[in-house]
């Protein structure tokens, strides 16, 4: 399941952040420190160090903010989210991320957990006018996505997918990226959960207090209690 979800960054937060990583001189570095030997062949991009006390900070403001995100948590069921990192793509270099899958499992930072990626999410910080190219490209059965969204909006897509971010050409491309292991492993069950808490909201908006509300929500936790790993 592909999800945009809108506005997970108000206004304000946005200007802070993108002031205090332009500001972060040094503290950039290049890209390929996190990629994996795949990925690291095809990455030309900036990240802020993952070790830095900015990125601890920043990414924290980043969870925090999805944890007030209804959508978030619904469409992700997440049981641990890996800590947000920040990247940039230069349009003077033509920066870009080539075809490939994410790692399927990541060591979090400073610890001996590892974190299984079932969902990947990219947090646009750079309005689509700041910049040309950089485009998210996500493969799936149906086809390539593209996908260049305002600032603020998140997009989640399953870690499996196939993907790439297209040369920047002029600007630059902020954004923060991080991964998610669901509760609900499999993407189509994550699908059939969300679907089912979308039209369990509508008919509460809708219809409220009507009968099939109490037997719907026991249907939606039977399910996710069924499918769930904690």
């Amino acid at each position: 399941m592909m999800l945009q979800i809108p506005k997970v960054l108000d206004a304000e937060r946005i200007r802070v952040l993108r002031r205090r990583l332009e500001a972060a001189g040094g503290a950039w570095v290049d890209g390929r420190a996190t990629a994996g030997h795949q990925g690291a062949a095809v990455k030309r991009n900036l990240q802020i160090a993952e070790d830095s006390a900015l990125s601890r900070e920043l990414g924290g403001e980043v969870l925090g903010a999805l944890e007030r995100s209804p959508l978030f948590i619904s469409a992700a069921l997440p049981a641990r989210v890996y800590p947000p990192l920040f990247n940039r793509y230069e349009g003077s270099s033509g920066m870009h991320f080539g075809s490939h899958v994410d790692g399927a499992v990541r060591l979090l930072p400073g610890t001996n957990v590892k974190i299984r990626t079932d969902v990947s999410a990219t947090l646009f910080l750079s309005e689509p006018e700041e910049y040309e190219g950089g485009e998210l490209v996500v493969e799936d059965a149906y086809g390539a996505h593209q996908v260049k969204l305002p600032a603020g909006d998140l997009v989640l897509y399953p870690a499996t997918s196939l993907h790439q971010v297209t040369p920047v050409t002029r600007g630059a491309r902020l954004a923060s990226f991080f991964w998610v292991e669901s509760m609900v492993r499999d993407d189509a069950q994550r699908a059939l959960l969300f679907d089912l808490d979308m039209a369990i909201v509508r008919l509460t908006r809708d219809a409220p207090g009507h009968a099939s509300l109490v037997s719907l929500t026991g249907c939606y936790h039977n399910l996710l209690r069924m499918w769930a790993r904690t």
